[in-house]
């Protein structure tokens, strides 16, 4: 199977978590491509299926991915498409917070066209030592208020590899009930 993984990234978690996926996607003995929303991605043509991984950051996903979803939705709706959810959120057990991002995704599927077969909701990182002092304060304000972690000496990560590992076989049983 020939895997196109398209990402966005803020502070480069979201292209980690790419990453990963191809090298995951390569073990199984599929075929990867990787390429990040900002530089022109290809056509999903040519492609068997799709995974498009974009970060929620201050209540959006980036607007490259919301560009290349909008620009190339109807090519992905033909095709098994995992949309995944990068968010802070998906480590968290607060029901408003789950609402909240559920609604923010709906509102980019609704905005692009995409009709994924399956969202995955897949926890971020507290990036601490790579924001600035302003979104630093912000963000360690937000974990305080929320029980989160405040330590700002080092970054946090909280994504659940094996979940992510999951994403190429939930790909292929996808593809094989499309074809069905």
């Amino acid at each position: 199977m020939k895997i196109m993984i398209v990402y966005s990234t803020t502070e480069g978690h979201t292209r980690a978590i790419a990453d990963f996926l191809e090298e995951e996607a390569k073990k199984m003995g599929h075929k990867a491509g990787l390429f990040n929303a900002t530089v022109k991605p290809p056509s999903p043509k040519g492609y068997d299926t799709v995974i498009i991984a974009a970060s929620v950051h201050a209540g959006k996903y980036q607007s490259s991915i919301e560009h290349y979803a909008r620009e190339y939705h109807r090519e992905l709706n033909e095709l098994p498409v995992v949309f995944m959810s990068v968010s802070l959120t998906a480590a968290s057990d607060d029901e408003a917070s789950w609402k909240e991002l559920k609604e923010q995704t709906e509102s980019f599927m609704l905005a692009t066209g995409l009709e994924p077969d399956h969202t995955e909701y897949v926890a971020g990182a507290l990036l601490y030592t790579k924001y600035d002092f302003f979104k630093r304060f912000i963000m360690r304000s937000i974990n305080k208020k929320s029980g989160g972690n405040t330590d700002t000496s080092h970054d946090h990560v909280y994504t659940d590899w094996e979940q992510v590992a999951g994403i190429p076989a939930k790909l292929e049983s996808l593809a094989a009930s499309k074809r069905d």
